[in-house]
């Protein structure tokens, strides 16, 4: 059968997605059409780029998380130059090793800009703060910037969409006028963009099935604990990622969302080893497979 995919935001949990894959792949299921956030960006792009759940499992297997770090060089020697980045640059690592590794892989596929992607078969969700704008690449590349779609990097679209505020710099892209906008991480304005597929009152090509963790479902659920300006900060950033998608979710079929549960992994611990990596996979698989012995409904 084949389906549509929507792959939500997470990090380093993204682990888990490879093994929802596998779990598709058993299932006989084909994706056609794949949008993600984030970490779902880049499995989205993987996905877009002709990439099977075995070859993925190869590149888990082989990725070091901390070389894809690159915090200036000056930090190494200054270690608290590093507050003088994240307050000028607004970042601690630049993102190039993060973007280099993806056009290095995208590139085998022979991918490298958006026409090498059947049209309207890769959505990559990212926040645009100068604007205020929640920004599809590369839907709404020449309508907003424009620029041509066929020619933007798709590494450069999911490293933007992958850009954890604070965490990775910014990246920043040209519009119509003189001023360049800072994009940062699609998940601050919707970390699950199950909607991106929607035909309104259309009837659905294929079924889009939605891939999420629990956690974030819980801190939607849960108050926030706030006695400071930091909690308020925080508060504040989490409640701008999930409004947007909670509203959708509680409208649309819940039966076609895979809720993995994934507890005490922070998004951005880069220090992963490799039996929590399995363990990611593991538990993958093993909630898609629960989910798709009695799908569809």
């Amino acid at each position: 059968m084949k389906i549509d995919a929507v792959f939500s935001g997470g990090g380093v949990k993204a682990f888990a997605f490879v093994g929802v894959l596998r779990s598709f792949d058993d299932h006989n299921l084909i994706i056609e059409r794949v949008a993600g956030t984030s970490a779902g960006a880049i499995v989205a792009s993987l996905i877009a780029a002709g990439y099977r759940s075995h070859e993925m499992t190869e590149i888990i297997d082989k990725l070091n998380l901390q070389a894809l770090l690159d915090p200036p060089w000056l930090t190494r020697y200054i270690p608290f130059s590093k507050w003088l980045f994240l307050y000028f640059q607004l970042g601690i690592n630049k993102g190039d090793k993060l973007e280099k590794w993806l056009n290095q892989l995208l590139a085998e596929k022979n991918v490298n800009t958006f026409s090498d992607i059947k049209e309207g078969y890769l959505k990559v969700v990212v926040s645009d703060l100068s604007l205020g704008k929640l920004v599809i690449i590369p839907d709404d590349l020449e309508r907003i910037y424009g620029i041509n779609p066929n020619y933007f990097p798709v590494s450069k679209a999911v490293r933007m969409s992958a850009g954890f505020p604070y965490f990775f710099m910014p990246k920043k892209l040209p519009g119509k006028g003189a001023y360049k906008s800072i994009m940062v991480d699609g998940g601050l304005l919707s970390n699950f963009p199950l909607w991106i597929f929607s035909n309104g009152d259309k009837q659905e090509k294929r079924p889009v099935i939605g891939v999420k963790f629990t956690e974030d479902i819980e801190k939607q659920n849960s108050p926030h604990q706030i006695s400071n300006a930091f909690d308020m900060f925080t508060a504040l950033f989490a409640t701008m990622k999930q409004a947007h998608d909670a509203r959708y979710i509680s409208k649309s079929e819940k039966n076609n969302i895979i809720i993995v549960p994934v507890e005490g992994i922070e998004t951005v611990n880069f220090h992963l080893d490799d039996i929590t990596k399995e363990q990611l996979y593991i538990v993958g698989r093993e909630r898609a497979d629960q989910f798709l012995q009695f799908w569809p409904k």
